[in-house]
């Protein structure tokens, strides 16, 4: 049985936000969410978020996380003052306590898996991570013997020149057997230069303890400054983008596109440069997504081709083209076979089966049905000052260009609208409706008052 607590209480200055720390997002999720998905396969029996700077805002940003307990550390005193929050909560508890940081958002699953299961396989009063950096100057060091068995923890101005040629690190995340934590924690001291209780001194009073290096030191890189914060995306962009090239997805000039690592991709899907994939999207075999082109929690079905487009809440069905410069928003649902094209928005709009926008139209709220031809300039007016109301075209309708359709209205099926139409009540099945002035040509007219001024 292992309960986690999450370190959450810090301002970070260094960010200069007035957002907490832990909310700022990291690749479309918050760091706090990236580190509670982490632990989400150790099944822990009680999540805990030690709160303090901003605490309500952070418990509103995660209301809709089940069953996760927040503890408030009202002042900040360093680490081992935030675990002391707990000993109320955790009053005859006898397992395991991971203690994590909520700035470090890139510490894989299968790290924290390796790190408990050698903390109950060796019975361990506790279990610290460790990792060997390039440059470790800065950091405490930490000395073991031959079987990881903790020696020491120093800190780095401490170190003699031989101790600090040792690069391995303290990663600040933790496994201790809580019984014994907790008989330790009420009498850690504050004698230091912060005057803050460090929970690095509990460590060597709890019992036996082992260090687990993490094969990849990014994995405990710490957010504290916007710079990091850059840093960790650009690590968690390139293990996304490896990981959908091996996969079989062609990626064209890697560098210049993003993939949320919620988005999920199947073989022969090519992805053009400056294109960026949002959220819960997820794009199948052998669709052809940019350049240029913003996806964001849609779904773009097989085969379709999507250039220089924003689509957003939308779904587009086999074989379908957009682009360029076509804007979906609102839940817009593009049948097989459609072409949607240059400079056409859609909103909350549902097309059917073999259906063309190819220019220069706007259709909010309308449902139009299958082989529906729409004319350039086509506009449904579905806003009445008040309320939107919906446009309804039945199949193979066709409507000239710069026609207007003033919503609410149906068109049957069959129906040809001439261009330059308003069109203002139904029209049925079969039906040719013409909605414009007659042309009225008044030859040899010309303005003479004007000309006589000359």
């Amino acid at each position: 049985m292992v309960v986690v607590a999450i370190l959450a209480a810090g301002r970070g200055t260094r960010m200069k936000s007035q957002l907490p720390k832990v909310l700022h997002s990291l690749g479309g999720r918050s760091l706090i969410e990236r580190v509670l998905e982490s632990v989400e396969p150790l099944s822990p029996s009680r999540r805990l978020v030690i709160v303090g700077y901003q605490a309500e805002e952070v418990k509103a940003a995660m209301q809709s996380v089940p069953n996760l307990e927040f503890v408030e550390q009202t002042v900040q005193q360093g680490t081992g003052h935030a675990i002391q929050q707990l000993l109320p909560h955790l009053e005859g508890y006898s397992g395991d306590l991971l203690v994590l940081n909520g700035d470090v958002p890139l510490l894989s699953a299968q790290t924290l898996q390796n790190l408990w299961q050698t903390h109950q396989e060796h019975q361990n009063a506790a279990t610290i991570l460790t990792a060997y950096l390039p440059d470790p100057r800065g950091y405490g060091r930490v000395f073991c013997d031959s079987e990881n068995i903790l020696q020491h923890i120093i800190e780095d101005k401490d170190c003699t020149t031989a101790q600090k040629h040792n690069r391995r690190i303290n990663a600040g995340v933790y496994c201790f057997r809580w019984p014994n934590l907790a008989q330790v924690l009420p009498h850690l001291e504050a004698n230091n230069n912060q005057k803050e209780y460090y929970l690095t001194d509990a460590v060597t009073q709890v019992g036996k303890v082992m260090t687990v290096d993490v094969e990849d030191y990014q994995e405990i890189l710490g957010i504290n400054d916007r710079l990091q914060l850059a840093k960790a995306y650009e690590i968690l962009q390139k293990q996304i983008k490896e990981k959908w090239m091996l996969a079989g997805v062609t990626l064209i000039d890697p560098n210049s596109i993003t993939i949320d690592d919620t988005v999920e991709l199947e073989p022969d899907v090519v992805i053009e440069p400056q294109t960026h994939l949002r959220g819960n999207t997820v794009i199948k075999a052998g669709s052809h997504i940019g350049p240029g082109s913003l996806i964001e929690n849609s779904v773009i079905c097989e085969n379709v081709t999507v250039l220089y487009s924003v689509v957003k809440g939308s779904t587009v069905q086999t074989g379908s083209q957009l682009g360029p410069y076509t804007h979906l928003r609102g839940q817009v649902q593009i049948g097989a076979g459609c072409r949607v094209g240059n400079f056409v928005e859609l909103k909350n709009t549902q097309l059917g089966d073999r259906t063309n926008v190819a220019h220069l139209s706007y259709l909010g709220d309308t449902t139009a049905g299958t082989k529906v031809n729409i004319g350039a300039g086509t506009i449904t007016a579905n806003y009445d000052g008040v309320k939107k109301h919906r446009t309804k075209i039945g199949d193979r309708t066709k409507t000239g260009s710069n026609s207007v359709l003033v919503a609410p209205v149906t068109l049957g099926n069959d129906v040809y609208v001439a261009a330059g139409s308003t069109v203002t009540e139904d029209v049925p099945d079969d039906s040719l409706v013409i909605a414009r002035a007659r042309q009225v040509v008044k030859p040899g007219w010309r303005n003479k008052s004007a000309e006589s001024q000359l």
